[in-house]
C-alpha cells in the first residue's frame, strides 16, 4: 500500500510540474496569430500527418465536427490551411498546411525549444540536464498508447 501512495504522490507532482511548464512555455513564447490551443493543435496534427479529413481531426482533438468546422474556417481565413477534394470521394475535403501554416508551426516550435534550452542552461547544472534526458525515456513510456498493465 505504501508504494501505491508514493506513486500517487509522484503522479500528482509530475502533473503539477508539467501543467505549469506548459503554461510557462505558452506565456514565454508569443503567438503572433493569437490562435487557440485547439487551432494550434490542429496545425500540429496537419504538420505531423500531411493531410487529414476534418472528421479525423475532430476525433483526434475530441471536439464536435461543428466546432472543428469553425476552427478550420478560421485557419483557412488566416491562410494556414488548404482545402482540396479527396481523390477517392469528391464529397470529402482533405486539409493540409499552406507554406504559411507550416512556417507558423515551425516558428512556434523553434521558439519554445529555444526558450526551454535557455532556461535549462541557466537554471540546471550539466548533471541535472542529464537527469532530465534520462527522465525523458520514462516519460515517453508513459505516452506509449499500448496498454501494458
Amino acid at each position: 500500500m505504501e508504494r501505491l501512495e508514493r506513486d500517487i504522490e509522484v503522479a500528482g507532482a509530475l502533473r503539477t510540474v508539467m501543467t505549469r511548464l506548459i503554461k510557462l512555455l505558452r506565456r514565454e513564447t508569443k503567438d503572433e496569430a493569437q490562435l487557440s490551443l485547439t487551432e494550434r493543435s490542429t496545425l500540429g496534427l496537419l504538420y505531423q500527418h500531411g493531410e487529414l479529413l476534418p472528421s479525423d481531426i475532430a476525433r483526434m482533438e475530441k471536439v464536435t465536427t461543428q466546432s472543428m468546422s469553425q476552427i478550420i474556417n478560421h485557419l483557412f481565413e488566416v491562410g494556414f490551411i488548404h482545402r482540396a477534394s479527396s481523390g477517392e470521394d469528391k464529397r470529402k475535403v482533405l486539409l493540409s498546411l499552406t507554406a504559411a501554416g507550416r512556417a507558423s508551426v515551425e516558428e512556434r516550435r523553434h521558439n519554445k525549444e529555444e526558450w526551454l534550452a535557455r532556461a535549462l542552461y541557466e537554471k540546471a547544472s550539466p548533471e541535472e540536464r542529464e537527469l532530465v534526458m534520462d527522465a525523458l525515456t520514462v516519460l515517453e513510456k508513459l505516452m506509449d498508447e499500448k496498454k501494458e498493465f
